[in-house]
């Protein structure tokens, strides 16, 4: 497309989501691998999270924007080494040809202040460790440990799973998650990973930067230079000059658009869809939504995630998803898989201001019955707490 100097806010708004993959209609019939890697590639980052309180977070966004999917897509690639699992964002998915983009970061790995710890401590230990997984590998924290392991305070951590994380961060070992508690399992990346992605050339830090402020781009649509560095966690002095570079390169193309900051930037091959019929519940470890500020400057939305908060000073709920109805987020939704009882829990719903609560309802009701079925729960209850509660209990009555 030829970029646009100006662009209102809700087109600004429409471009994300098509970006994101939230302009294009669910997939009918049988969902494969293709389905799941066209996602992947899209975003370019899943983030990973433990939380289970309705499924693993990382489900989710391929729920969102495939609906009713097999489950095992997602471990199964991560275990055929299409997909790999590093601090790309967070903890994230990325695809493996991603993996030679952060050897930079995996290179200033021991420069980290707990890796200086453990060190100064015990300076033969972490190439201890990495003979014992190459030795022994797959192997797990507790794999390694002695009856007289010492207790580490970072996150309550012993030192062989601290070594295990260093080792990971610098690229010399990566993991896969195991199904029953999520733990990571380690090996080196030479037996899980495609001889290919291992043989890539590795880029300067520079080059690969510069690709990864592209990929972000690409996969934001239309964003400000806090964005594109926050989509990789890089931080801003290292991505200035370089986000020029692209500018004069044509990668990015600047732009203004209404309410936003100066240093907005669009991807010159970014979708403007004239509308946008998306319906999706979304985690909030969603890269539609994970850089909070963002999600306010696009949807007017303010959101916080409640986990961590104490339940009497809870708002909306412990685990709350917002819903995305066409091209705007119209509720919050508290969540719960009562796998023991067979039922979606909703023990609150909330309309944001200037819904038509009763449409809103009726595509969040579709919405959850399609949920429950994925997950295999016969029903929806709805709890008494939110404007939408009476709406929804009776649609899903």
């Amino acid at each position: 497309m030829t970029a646009p100097e100006r662009l209102s806010a809700a087109g600004a708004r429409r471009i994300a989501l098509a970006a994101q993959g939230f302009a294009d209609p669910r997939p009918r019939g049988r969902i494969d691998r293709r389905h799941v890697r066209r996602v992947v590639d899209r975003v370019g980052v899943i983030q990973i999270d433990s939380v289970n309180v309705v499924v693993r977070s990382q489900e989710l966004p391929l729920f969102a924007r495939l609906g009713p999917h097999p489950r095992h897509l997602l471990p199964a690639m991560a275990a055929d080494g299409e997909i790999v699992e590093y601090w790309a964002h967070m903890a994230a998915f990325m695809p493996v040809e991603h993996h030679r983009l952060f050897r930079w970061r995996m290179a200033a790995a021991t420069e980290a202040s707990w890796w200086r710890g453990i060190a100064a401590r015990r300076p033969e230990f972490v190439e201890e460790v990495y003979e014992a997984v190459a030795a022994r590998g797959p192997v797990t924290a507790a794999d390694l440990r002695t009856e007289e392991r010492r207790r580490g305070t970072w996150w309550d951590w012993d030192d062989e799973k601290v070594a295990l994380e260093l080792l990971f961060y610098a690229g010399r070992v990566t993991a896969l998650r195991r199904p029953s508690d999520f733990a990571r399992v380690y090996d080196l990346p030479e037996r899980l990973l495609p001889a290919a992605a291992l043989a890539a050339p590795t880029p300067t830090e520079a080059e690969a930067r510069k690709e990864l402020l592209r990929l972000a781009a690409k996969s934001l649509g239309v964003a400000t230079d806090r964005d594109l560095a926050d989509y990789h966690r890089q931080k801003m002095p290292a991505i200035r000059p370089l986000l020029a570079e692209l500018v004069e390169a044509g990668d990015v193309v600047p732009v203004q658009v209404d309410g936003w900051p100066r240093g907005t930037y669009l991807d010159p091959a970014a979708r403007v869809p004239r509308r946008v019929s998306a319906r999706a519940l979304l985690s909030p470890f969603d890269s539609l939504v994970f850089e909070r500020s963002r999600t306010e400057r696009l949807f007017g939305f303010r959101y916080r995630i409640e986990i961590y908060t104490p339940a009497p000073k809870r708002v909306y709920g412990y685990y709350v998803l917002p819903f995305l109805l066409r091209d705007e987020l119209v509720a919050r939704v508290d969540l719960k898989a009562d796998r023991a009882g067979s039922a979606l829990l909703v023990p609150g719903v909330f309309a944001e201001p200037g819904v038509v609560v009763e449409a809103v309802a009726d595509e969040l009701a579709a919405e959850l019955r399609t949920m429950a079925d994925w997950l295999g729960l016969e029903r929806v209850v709805v709890g008494e707490r939110g404007e939408l509660a009476a709406p929804l209990q009776k649609l899903l009555r």
